[in-house]
């Protein structure tokens, strides 16, 4: 089932094909009559039993089985419709699973039901909904109960619900499929792809959670911005067992319609940031206008919800478009007073600027970069050239801003004045050990020009009263593997990082509630500089083209960084600095280390 990887490259830059409903429909149409495929036997309980599944605000679903994997569907006063299903049991058979398709058409349903309540849940999902994206599944959620004959219908009902926000599981489907999925909000997921791409990158996905109760519950992803591939379980938290189904298309538009039992491991919670005693779930309405929901529907509209798409929202500019806006404007560590300057508010909690290294002079040598001598005149104000065998090339002026994180450590960052793709090097210096990272941030990258590339160079610094060391360097780390850091960067702007790979940082955007809300991810990159010391960089690729640095101090819970973006208005670095919580973190690195060496079975 999983004979073809994905190719080795991000999922936000895989060319998926636009489908067509006739593309789809044709895949469709050739598998909704027999149903889901699934490598563990599908439960046959549901057999010679009819139902009357009454939803809300929904249809009323009217189904005969008449065996394991062949029903019949009238919806409300609609004609009979013969369909295959699929169905599995959780918790002893108590919760009840099964999906189907509509033959002759793109639309199906997934349902869950506690058989000891009479309580269902009923996902409506269909291609088509997205206009430039008709592959991905769209879903409506109805909440319910199966009607019986001489009894009151129940007023209780399945919710949406924070209760499983925080969490995060290792899922290992029949299929062997592997995963690593956290539920940082209450409306995106956060999942790692084990045994489809290796685990090397993390993705965000709009998501649903809904509490059939205290040991169960409903899960969905819709890989939106991707392949729009649907996957929906119901989990049993206790047990750590699903049973669910996968429904979308592919790399190679392959069409994946199973349904499936998995089982986990616990990775742990990390924590909660609404009001005690608040247990609403999500998902937000959509904003349409607002960033990265530019073609949002409106609010009410069937299958509506707030789903980031941040690629419609982002200039993409040529190389000499970027060229000509950086030539018009650069603006390094100037106030935030509109655009081109940096994203406003996000050094309200930054610390105050240092002028230690004002007056000093040094070469940075990096091992797998440059040697780049320094003059710095003021507090604001260096000058550079690259030193090359002997030095002695011409000097640029630069502005530039310093921030101390610890005692002896130093951030600073400056632009590269006449570097062909407008280099900024943002550089953590400690200068207790003689010891230099640099971020090299850069433009004209292959996939849009003003997206933000990085490259990470380690080395030494040459200087009055400092030896270098001639093997001692700082060194990637896994010590941030699995943590979760909120960042309040000014009052009512506050995200959360979540490090779910050692490349990996996905960026949580908390509701006003204090739920976590819209996420998005991409690349980086992490280094230790000293016992509870980081240096990390993020790109915002496929979203707004930013690249974010921040020295990470885990005593003080604060951080000291430098964004580097460019748009239409031009190039800008500026301050980032916030105030963090450490939210807890997932157990996760046995995941990342040789399948001989710990992988679950």
């Amino acid at each position: 089932m999983f004979a073809t990887p994905y190719p080795k490259k991000p999922m936000f830059r895989i060319a998926f094909t636009p489908l067509t409903e006739r593309q789809i429909g044709d895949k469709l149409s050739q598998v909704a009559s027999t149903g889901p495929k699934s490598v563990s036997p599908v439960s046959d309980v549901l057999a010679g039993r009819s139902l009357r599944i009454v939803t809300d605000k929904g249809p009323v679903l009217n189904y005969s089985f008449r065996g394991a994997n062949r029903l019949s569907l009238t919806e409300g006063a609609g004609r009979a419709v013969q369909a295959g299903y699929g169905a599995h049991t959780l918790d002893a058979g108590a919760i009840l699973f099964f999906a189907h398709l509509i033959p002759g058409t793109l639309r199906g349903y997934a349902v869950a039901i506690d058989q000891e309540t009479d309580l269902a849940t009923v996902f409506e999902l269909w291609f088509g909904g997205v206009e430039k994206a008709r592959r991905e599944v769209m879903r409506e959620v109805y909440h319910g109960y199966v009607a019986r004959a001489g009894k009151e219908a129940p007023a209780a009902r399945h919710v949406p619900t924070n209760r499983i926000e925080g969490k995060g599981f290792y899922w290992k489907q029949d299929t062997g499929a592997e995963t690593l999925e956290f539920y940082p909000s209450i409306s995106y997921t956060h999942f790692v792809e084990l045994s489809r791409q290796g685990g090397e990158l993390g993705y965000s996905a709009p998501a649903d959670y809904i509490k059939i109760n205290d040991d169960i519950y409903i899960y969905t992803r819709t890989e939106s911005e991707f392949s729009g591939t649907f996957t929906i379980y119901v989990m049993d938290l206790n047990r750590i067992e699903q049973v669910g189904l996968r429904l979308g298309f592919d790399v190679d538009d392959k069409l994946d319609y199973y349904v499936f039992r998995g089982h986990g491991e616990w990775l742990g919670q990390i924590a909660q940031f609404e009001k005690f005693g608040d247990t609403s779930g999500g998902p937000p309405p959509p904003r349409p206008g607002s960033t990265g929901q530019k073609s949002a529907p409106q609010p009410g509209t069937k299958g509506a919800r707030g789903v980031y798409r941040p690629l419609e929202t982002m200039p993409k500019m040529t190389k000499a478009e970027v060229d000509a806006a950086v030539a018009k404007s650069k603006r390094v560590f100037q106030r935030r007073v509109g655009a081109g300057s940096g994203a406003a508010g996000m050094a309200t909690n930054g610390a105050p600027p240092s002028g230690w290294l004002s007056g000093k002079q040094m070469t940075l040598r990096y091992d797998n970069g440059p040697a780049i001598d320094y003059r710095f005149d003021t507090a604001d104000t260096l000058r550079w050239r690259n030193a090359g065998g002997g030095g002695g090339g011409a000097w640029t002026e630069a502005r530039y801003q310093a921030w101390e994180s610890a005692p002896g450590v130093f951030i600073f960052g400056h632009l590269l004045e006449g570097t062909p793709n407008h280099d900024g090097h943002m550089i953590v210096a400690d200068f207790d050990h003689g010891l230099v990272t640099c971020f090299n941030g850069y433009l004209n990258t292959p996939y849009f020009a003003n997206e933000a590339g990085a490259r990470t160079w380690f080395g030494v610094i040459e200087m009055e009263g400092i030896t270098a060391p001639e093997f001692r360097r700082h060194k990637r780390t896994d010590e941030l593997l699995g943590r979760a850091l909120t960042w309040n960067y000014a009052p009512g702007l506050t995200s959360m990082h979540l490090y779910s790979t050692p490349n990996t940082v996905s960026w949580i955007i908390f509701t006003e509630a204090g739920a976590g809300g819209l996420e998005w991810s991409g690349s980086g990159d992490f280094v230790k500089i000293r016992d509870d010391l980081y240096f990390a960089y993020w790109m915002e690729e496929a979203c707004n083209g930013t690249l974010g640095t921040i020295l990470i101090n885990m005593r003080t819970m604060h951080d000291a960084g430098i964004g580097y973006h460019c748009g239409p208005e031009g190039l800008s670095m500026s301050q980032v600095g916030a105030h963090s919580r450490h939210a807890g973190r997932f157990d996760i690195a046995k995941y990342f280390q040789p399948r001989t060496e710990g992988r679950p079975a």
